[in-house]
């Protein structure tokens, strides 16, 4: 994915000083988060397993999509699966999206350091538009994120050039107070069911 965008006319911009010793921290933070909720959500996530595996035996617990990662990279994001065999969305499946309980599995890859609890979601290779956008802006200089400021400002309701937009606001404006605002908001849409489309 790293030829997918094209030069813009503002480039990327540097990161300052203090970002950059911010992302230094986020990333400890990710991973001493990541591991506790892991901890503390161990048991419901192994019920969910056991579910998906008692309602279709055959099937896996598992749907594994290619996804564009940090520097334009591809690697294997994880969710609970939520289709069956034949691709429709069960009713299950319809609960756990509805809850954003299908993403719980990428709380490993944020601590393999592969994505960050805050950050823009990563994409299929397939989305070309917004792939030259997010280049052309500097976005995969970032682990993609569990949730991002497009996710809080419209979710599944947002053009893919809103999406792009809000992804470079998140950048210029990277800082914790951004990342704690957005963790906050997202668990009150996740809560409220905000915004929400199948995926």
């Amino acid at each position: 994915m790293r030829d997918a965008g094209q030069k813009s006319e503002y480039g990327p911009p540097p990161f300052t000083a203090a970002q950059r010793r911010y992302l230094a921290v986020k990333r400890c933070l990710d991973a001493v988060l990541a591991a506790l909720l892991l901890a503390v959500l161990a048991l419901p996530m192994g019920l969910i397993a056991a579910a998906l595996k008692l309602s279709d035996p055959r099937s896996p617990v598992f749907f594994r999509q290619r996804r564009v990662g940090r520097d334009g990279t591809l690697f294997t994001l994880w969710k609970f699966r939520s289709m069956d065999r034949a691709g429709r969305v069960t009713s299950f499946g319809r609960y756990l999206r509805a809850a954003s309980l299908d993403e719980l599995p990428q709380l490993a890859q944020v601590l393999a350091g592969r994505m960050s609890l805050i950050g823009p979601r990563p994409l299929v290779p397939e989305e070309t538009a917004i792939h030259a956008m997010r280049m052309a802006a500097g976005v995969y200089r970032l682990r993609p994120g569990l949730s991002g400021l497009a996710q809080v400002s419209g979710r599944d309701s947002v053009t893919d050039a809103e999406k792009a937009a809000y992804d470079r606001q998140y950048m210029l404006r990277l800082s914790f107070r951004q990342d704690w605002r957005i963790f906050w908001l997202t668990l009150i849409k996740v809560l409220r069911r905000d915004d929400i489309a199948d995926r």
